[in-house]
């Protein structure tokens, strides 16, 4: 796992610029970078060194890209303002019933997934700051928001 960590931290600036190139959208950019990382991971016994490892990487990242942006086309939105009333009703109720289950699932999360996952969508921290509490760095931050977040779908699936 160490040589992982080591690739991820010497990659992620690389991939990161580079799907931001195709969305020019932040959040977007590190959360399909996140996704590609994990994906890399878990198929990293398929990278034969036929090319560079950077180029791999963003290959990776842009199968993911096109994957999550195809993914948004097919989201169905409320056209009309009787539609969208009734798309907001019904959206708020889901939303209590999901976020309860969201929050009952963190509740049951293991440290320091847990606390990580809380730090950075409650409490709005960076990466770099969140390393920083634990005395870790801005990739172990990363890293263990994204295997929370991982854990998180699991249980709610």
């Amino acid at each position: 796992m160490p040589e992982f960590e080591k690739i991820y931290s010497e990659y992620f600036d690389d991939v990161y610029k580079y799907v931001y190139s195709l969305c020019r959208n932040s959040l977007v950019a590190e959360e399909v970078t996140q996704d590609t990382f994990f994906k890399a991971l878990k198929s990293i016994d398929s990278y034969k060194g036929e090319c560079k490892l950077r180029v791999w990487l963003c290959q990776i990242a842009k199968n993911t890209y096109f994957t999550f942006y195809s993914k948004q086309q097919r989201l169905v939105t409320c056209n009309s303002i009787e539609q969208e009333q009734t798309c907001n009703f019904e959206n708020g109720f889901i939303n209590r019933e999901e976020s309860f289950e969201i929050h009952k699932a963190l509740h049951n999360l293991e440290e320091p997934y847990k606390e990580v996952f809380s730090l950075r969508i409650f409490g709005e921290l960076s990466f770099r700051k969140i390393g920083e509490l634990f005395g870790k760095t801005e990739g172990w931050a990363r890293v263990t928001y994204y295997r929370a977040k991982i854990k998180l779908k699991e249980d709610l699936l």
